[in-house]
C-alpha cells in the first residue's frame, strides 16, 4: 500500500462548506459576467457567509444518484465509507445550483427569452434527476429595479417566468449590474445560504430515516456510516454542536464493530478519521481540555489494535500520525488564540509521533528482511501487483487492494493475502523513515523552543543528530550533535555526553574529518568520558595514528559499506600535504589533557623575576608526549621567556594521573611598572615533524568546561577535611589555583631623607628648610633628582604669593617659581649623605604644604615591601529618624597657645536621650596642646512619643577644663555650646544587619536582616538582593512578606565571597506598596555596604606579605 495512505484526505482536513454551482456565467468573454463571478470569490471575508462556489456549465453532468433503496433486509454493506463520497458532496454534488440569464422586466423579447430561461432550468433539473438538490434563477439586469410593488409589469412578468421555469418566488433573483454590485452579491449570498441549509437539513432527514430499515446483526458498519453522514451533513449546515454530537455517536459504534484481522484497518482509519474531527471541532469551540481528553480516550483504545503482526509497522505508521495530526491541530488552534502551556503543548505530540515512526522504523527492519537490496527487489515482487487498482483507487477507506469489499473474518484467498503482504513489506523497505523521523523531531524542537523547555529542546535535538547519522547525513548529524554537547557539558550529564561524543566521533571518521575527529577523540580520554578503560586505549591509539599521519581504525558499530567510503576519504587526507597543523581551542571542551596556570605572586617588584607556572595532567590510559609548552602574555616581548621545546625522543611524556609542573620566569621592564600582566593563552603542541602537529590551545590561565565546578567542590571538600594539603607529597590538581594576572610594581627605595627647620616663617623671609638626604642602598644611586616647593593642589592664590629658590645669598623677586622640579643632585654613594637648602619667600600669611620628593635610578636588585591600609569613615547625616540610634560626634580644636587640660564633658539633652544606660565622658585628663584636637562620640535615639515637627532642638554641650600649668586648686571653666537642631523624619520601616567582622575567600558568611515595622498598620514589603560580582549567595533572591505591627521579621542570607579586599555587599533593594511617598534609599543607610574579605588561609611569606 503506498506511503501516502497515512496522509490524512484533505476533504477530511478542510473546513466543509455549502456547495453552490453557478451557471449561465462566461467568465472568460463576458465583462459583465467576470465582474459578478469575482465579486463573489474575491475578498471572502470571515463575516461573509460560508459557502464554496463554482461555476459550472449549463448541461454539466452532475453525479448520478443511484436507486432510491426501499429495503435493507438482504443487504450486505461491503465497508465503512466509500472514498468519494465526502468529495463528492464538498465539490461535486451542490447544494443549490443557480443559473444566471440575462433578462430585463422590460426586454422587446419577453417571451422568448422567457421560454429559453424555462428550458435552461430544465435543463439543470434534468442533469440532478433524483437529487434534492435546488435550483434558484438570477436574472442579470441593466436597471436599478423599483421598490417592491411599485413595478406592476415587473411582478407579473415575474409570476409569469416562475410559473413557466417551476420556481417558487423565493428561487427567484434580481441582480442590477450597477455601482453597488457587491452589495446586492452579499445579499445574493445570504439567500442561497438558506436554500443550502434547507437542502443539507433535507439530507440529513433522509439519512435518519433509514434507522428503522437497519438491524445491529448484520448492518453495523450502516450504523456508523449513517451518523458520519449526519454528522457531515450538519457540518455543511455550519451546525457544529450537532455535528460533534453525532460524531461523538459515530466513534462509538465504530468501537463496537467486531475486530479481526482482515478489517482492523479499516476500523482504525475510521476512528482515526471521526477522531480527527471530533478533536477539530472541540477546538473550534474553544474547549481544548476535551479535545485532549478525546484524543486520549482515542489511543488508549487504539493502540491495543495491532492487526496482523507481519504488518506490525503499519500501526505505528497509523499511531505516528494520529500524534501528527492532533499536534498540527493544536498548533492551529493556538495561532487562532488559544493559550498553551509548558507541560501541554502541540510539542509532546509531535515527539509521540517521531517515537511511533521510531517503532516504524524498527519493526520494518525486523520484519522486511527478505528485501534487502535492489536485485531482491526485483526477484521477489509478486507479480501481478497485488497493491494495483487499475488507477481507480479504493472503494471504501482501510481495505486492502486485494480484498476490497470483501467483510468475513478469514481471507478469502490465503495465496492473495501472503503476496499483499510481501509487496506491502517489500513497499515499507522503500520508506525514508528516518525523512519522517526527523521532520517530526524538528517540529517538536520548534515547539518546546517556543515554550522554553530547553532540556526537552536538547533531548530531541540529539535523536535528531542519531537520525541523520542513520540516514548517513553526518554532517547535519555532527551540526546538532556539537550544539547539544555544550549543554550536557554545563550541566555535568557525562553518561548522555559520553554517548553523544560516540556518535559524533563516528560520524567525524565517516566524514574523515579530521579535526572533528581530535576533538571528540580528546574528550572521550578525559576525565569526562565514561567509557571503560579498553575502549579509551582503542582510541588513544586511533588518535596517535592520526598524529603520525595514518589511517585510523573504523569505529566500531559503522555501516560497513559507509567505512570503505570513509578509508579511501582517509587516504586522500592523508595524502594531502600542507594540511598537516591543526589548531583546538579546548576551553569550552573537556579535554584529556588539564592544564592549570599561575603567577606565583599577585605582584611583583620590578626588580624581581616575574615567576609563573604552567601545570598539566593527563586523563588517558597511556602516557602522552608533547614537543612544545607556550605561555602566551598580553605583552608579547616576554612570551619569548615562557616556552619550552624538546625534540625527537626528547619529547616530554606525561603519565595518567600524574601532574606535572613547568616553571618559567622573566624580568619585567620598567615601563611595565603600575601594568597588569596577564596571561592570554597556553599552547601545548601534540604530535612532531615528522607527522601530524596539533596544537591544544587554552585560552588565559587554562582550564575548561569542567574546572570551575571542580575548582568550586574542592574548596568545599579543603574546608571540610581541614587546611593541610601543603602536608602533601604529591601535588593535589584540586586543590591548584589559577591565578591569570599579576600587577609590576615599583621597588621599595632605600633612602631617608630628612627635613630641619624653625616654624613659623615670617612674611617675606627667605626662610630655610635644611634637607638631607642619606642612601642606604647597597649600590650607586644616579640621577638623583630633587622636587621641592609649595605642593600642589592648594589655594591658587598661595602660589602667587610663595617663591622658592635654592639661592639663599640674596632676596627673590616674584619671578621665583613656587615649585622647583626635578634639581639634579648628582650621584649618592651607599652610605653617602647629602645637604641641600631650599628657601621658601611667603608675601603673605597664613598656612602651606610643601612638598620634597627624591627620586634616583639604581642598577642593584632589592627586595622590598610596600603595605596599603584603607579606612571607614563616618557619612553626615541631614534627618534623623524617629526611634532609631544615631551617632553624635564633637570635635574639640585648642586655638589656646598653652596647653589646656579637660577634665570633663557632658550632654545636657531635650529631645533626644541616649541609646547607653550611662554617658560617660571620653576626654577626662585630657591635655590639649596649641592646635590639637580632641573628639568624642555618643550615640543617641530620638524617642518615639516625640512629636515630629520641622526641627528640634537636641540639647547642649558642657565642657569642663583649666591651664595645664594652674594648680589643681583652681577653680574649673565650664564652657557651654548649644548642639545644632535636626531635622526629624518617621520611618515606617527599621533595618539592621548582623554579620562577621570580615570574611574569608570561598567561605560561607551569614549576614541576618532584622526589618521592623514602626507603624501601626500591617507592612507589605517587597525586597530583592541583586546580584554582585564579588559574592554568591544563598536566600531568596526576591521574596513579598507582611510585618504585623511592631513586630520583627529575619531575612537570613549565606554570601560566599569570591575576591579578597573591601568588598560591596550585594545591595538590598526593599519597596513598600502601601508607603508610596516614602524614599526607599533613606533604608540604604542603616545597611553595611562594604566589608573587608581576607583571601583564603595559607601559610605566610614574603610573596603573600608583598602581595597584601
Amino acid at each position: 500500500m503506498a506511503g501516502s495512505q497515512w496522509e490524512l484526505p484533505p476533504e477530511l482536513c478542510c473546513r466543509p462548506m455549502a456547495f453552490v454551482a453557478l451557471t449561465g456565467l462566461d467568465v472568460v468573454y463576458n465583462a459583465v459576467h467576470r465582474a459578478i463571478w469575482d465579486a463573489f470569490c474575491a475578498n471572502r471575508r470571515a463575516d461573509r457567509v460560508p459557502i464554496s462556489f463554482k461555476v459550472l456549465p449549463g448541461d454539466h453532468e452532475y453525479p448520478k444518484c443511484r436507486t432510491k433503496r426501499t429495503s435493507y433486509e438482504w443487504y450486505i454493506p461491503k465497508g465503512i465509507l466509500k472514498t468519494g463520497w465526502m468529495n463528492k458532496h464538498l465539490n461535486l454534488v451542490p447544494a443549490l445550483v443557480v443559473l444566471f440569464y440575462e433578462l430585463d422586466w422590460d426586454d422587446p423579447q419577453w417571451k422568448e427569452k422567457q421560454s429559453e430561461c424555462a428550458t435552461k432550468v430544465e435543463i439543470v433539473r434534468t442533469s440532478l434527476q433524483g437529487r434534492n438538490t435546488k435550483v434558484a434563477v438570477v436574472l442579470i439586469q441593466k436597471k436599478t429595479p423599483l421598490p417592491p410593488g411599485e413595478d406592476l409589469v415587473a411582478s407579473e412578468r415575474a409570476q409569469a417566468l416562475c410559473h413557466s421555469c417551476d420556481l417558487s418566488g423565493k428561487s427567484l433573483f434580481v441582480l442590477p449590474h450597477t455601482d453597488h454590485l457587491v452589495g446586492y452579491i452579499i445579499r445574493l449570498e445570504n439567500a442561497f445560504y438558506e436554500h443550502a441549509q434547507t437542502y443539507y437539513y433535507t439530507e440529513i432527514r433522509r439519512v435518519k430515516s433509514h434507522k428503522e430499515f437497519l438491524n445491529k446483526t448484520t448492518h453495523q458498519l450502516l450504523f456508523v456510516r449513517h451518523q458520519f453522514k449526519i454528522a457531515f451533513f450538519s457540518e455543511l449546515k455550519q451546525d457544529t454542536q450537532n455535528a460533534l454530537k453525532y460524531y461523538r455517536t459515530a466513534y462509538s459504534l465504530v468501537h463496537e464493530l467486531r475486530a479481526h484481522e482482515t478489517n482492523m484497518l479499516e476500523i482504525k482509519t475510521m476512528a482515526g478519521f471521526i477522531n480527527y474531527k471530533i478533536c477539530r471541532l472541540c477546538f473550534q469551540h474553544n474547549t481544548p481540555l476535551d479535545a485532549i481528553a478525546q484524543f486520549r480516550k482515542h489511543i488508549d483504545l487504539c493502540k491495543k489494535k495491532i492487526g496482523s503482526a507481519e504488518l506490525a509497522f503499519e500501526h505505528s505508521a497509523w499511531m505516528s500520525k494520529q500524534f501528527q495530526s492532533f499536534g498540527e491541530l493544536f498548533d492551529e488552534a493556538i495561532k487562532l488564540g488559544l493559550t498553551a502551556i509548558q507541560t501541554q503543548n502541540p510539542g509532546f505530540y509531535y515527539q509521540q509521533a517521531a517515537c511511533y515512526s521510531q517503532d516504524r522504523k524498527q519493526l520494518a527492519l525486523q520484519l522486511c528482511q527478505e528485501v534487502s537490496n535492489y536485485i531482491t527487489y526485483k526477484t521477489h515482487y509478486p507479480s501481478p501487483d497485488p497493491l494495483d487498482t487499475q488507477g481507480a483507487g479504493l472503494d471504501f477507506y482501510g481495505q486492502r487492494p486485494w480484498r476490497q469489499g470483501q467483510q468475513s473474518i478469514d481471507p478469502p484467498d490465503a495465496e492473495k493475502e501472503k503476496t499483499g503482504i510481501l509487496a506491502l513489506q517489500i513497499k515499507e523497505r522503500d520508506v525514508p523513515h528516518s525523512e519522517l523521523i526527523i521532520a517530526l523531531l524538528s517540529n517538536a524542537v520548534a515547539q518546546f523552543k517556543k515554550y522554553k523547555c530547553p532540556r526537552m529542546k536538547s533531548h530531541l535535538m540529539v535523536q535528531m543528530g542519531e537520525e541523520y547519522y542513520h540516514a548517513k547525513d553526518y554532517t547535519k548529524a555532527l551540526k546538532l550533535l556539537d550544539y547539544v554537547m555544550c549543554d550536557y557539558r554545563t550541566e555535568r550529564w557525562w553518561g548522555l555526553l559520553t554517548a553523544i561524543l560516540t556518535t559524533a566521533l563516528r560520524c567525524a571518521y565517516l566524514m574523515a574529518s579530521i579535526k572533528d575527529y581530535v576533538i571528540y577523540c580528546m574528550e572521550l580520554l578525559g576525565r569526562a568520558s565514561t567509557l571503560k578503560e579498553e575502549q579509551k586505549s582503542r582510541i588513544e591509539k586511533n588518535l596517535i595514528k592520526v598524529l603520525t599521519n595514518e589511517v585510523p581504525d573504523a569505529e566500531p558499530e559503522c555501516d560497513p559499506s559507509s567505512v570503505s567510503a570513509a578509508r579511501s576519504l582517509w587516504n586522500d587526507r592523508m595524502a594531502l600535504a600542507g594540511s598537516n597543523e591543526l589548531t583546538i581551542e579546548v576551553q569550552d571542551y573537556i579535554p584529556f589533557i588539564q592544564c592549570k596556570a599561575k603567577f606565583q605572586s599577585p605582584s611583583f617588584h620590578v626588580d624581581q623575576p616575574v615567576q609563573l607556572q604552567v601545570f598539566l595532567r593527563a586523563d588517558c590510559p597511556h602516557p602522552v608526549s608533547f614537543g612544545k609548552l607556550a605561555v602566551s602574555l598580553s605583552n608579547q616581548e616576554y612570551n619569548q621567556w615562557c616556552v619550552a621545546e624538546w625534540s625527537g625522543q626528547e619529547a616530554m611524556s606525561l603519565l595518567p594521573g600524574k601532574t606535572t609542573c613547568y616553571n618559567f620566569s622573566f624580568v619585567a621592564k620598567t615601563e611595565d611598572v603600575g601594568k597588569k600582566i596577564e596571561m592570554t593563552g597556553i599552547e601545548v603542541m601534540l604530535g612532531g615533524d615528522s607527522g601530524r602537529c596539533v596544537f591544544v590551545s587554552w585560552r588565559g590561565a587554562g582550564g575548561d568546561a569542567a574546572s570551575a565546578h571542580e575548582a568550586l567542590q574542592a574548596s568545599r571538600c579543603s574546608r571540610r577535611w581541614g587546611r593541610n594539603i601543603e602536608a602533601r607529597q604529591e601535588l593535589d590538581w584540586d586543590s591548584l589555583t589559577m591565578q591569570h594576572s599579576t600587577m609590576i610594581i615599583s621597588r621599595v627605595p632605600k633612602i631617608s631623607v630628612q627635613l630641619s627647620h624653625q616654624p613659623p616663617a615670617l612674611t617675606n623671609e627667605m626662610y630655610c628648610i635644611k634637607l638631607t638626604v642619606q642612601s642606604q642602598e647597597e649600590a650607586m644611586a644616579k640621577d638623583v633628582k630633587l622636587t621641592a616647593g609649595l605642593k600642589p593642589g592648594q589655594d591658587a592664590n598661595l602660589g602667587q604669593t610663595t617663591h622658592v629658590t635654592l639661592d639663599g645669598s640674596k632676596v627673590c623677586d616674584d619671578s621665583a617659581p613656587s615649585l622647583l622640579p626635578d634639581v639634579p643632585l648628582g650621584e649618592l654613594k651607599p652610605g653617602e649623605k647629602l645637604e641641600k637648602c631650599v628657601y621658601v619667600k611667603c608675601v603673605s600669611t597664613g598656612p602651606r604644604v610643601f612638598l620634597f620628593h627624591v627620586a634616583y635610578s639604581i642598577d642593584t636588585t632589592v627586595e622590598g615591601r610596600q603595605i596599603m591600609c584603607k579606612c571607614h569613615k563616618f557619612e553626615p547625616l541631614d534627618r534623623v529618624s524617629v526611634d532609631i540610634p544615631f551617632l553624635l560626634m564633637t570635635d574639640i580644636l585648642s586655638s589656646s597657645p598653652w596647653p589646656l587640660l579637660l577634665t570633663s564633658s557632658s550632654l545636657q539633652l531635650l529631645t533626644v536621650t541616649s541609646n547607653t544606660p550611662q554617658l560617660q565622658s571620653q576626654l577626662q585628663e585630657v591635655v590639649l596642646q596649641t592646635g590639637e584636637c580632641a573628639s568624642e562620640c555618643f550615640c543617641l535615639r530620638c524617642p518615639p512619643q516625640t512629636n515630629i515637627n520641622n526641627t528640634v532642638a537636641t540639647g547642649q554641650y558642657l565642657l569642663s577644663w583649666r591651664r595645664n600649668s594652674s594648680s589643681p586648686d583652681s577653680p574649673l571653666i565650664q564652657t557651654i555650646v548649644s548642639l545644632p537642631h535636626v531635622v526629624l523624619e518617621m520611618v515606617p520601616l527599621y533595618i539592621h544587619a548582623d554579620l562577621p567582622s570580615f570574611g574569608r575567600v570561598r567561605e560561607s558568611l551569614p549576614v541576618r536582616y532584622h526589618i521592623e515595622n514602626r507603624t501601626a498598620l500591617v507592612q507589605e514589603v517587597e525586597m530583592a538582593v541583586e546580584p554582585s560580582d564579588a559574592f554568591m549567595f544563598s536566600g531568596l533572591k526576591q521574596v513579598r512578606l507582611r510585618i504585623l505591627p511592631s513586630s520583627e521579621q529575619e531575612m537570613l542570607y549565606n554570601y560566599y565571597p569570591l575576591m579578597a579586599g573591601y568588598q560591596t555587599l550585594p545591595q538590598l533593594n526593599i519597596s513598600l506598596p502601601r508607603c508610596p511617598t516614602f524614599s526607599t534609599q533613606a533604608l540604604k543607610r542603616f545597611l553595611p555596604q562594604r566589608i573587608f574579605v581576607k583571601p583564603q588561609g595559607r601559610q605566610l611569606d614574603d610573596a603573600s606579605i608583598a602581595a597584601a
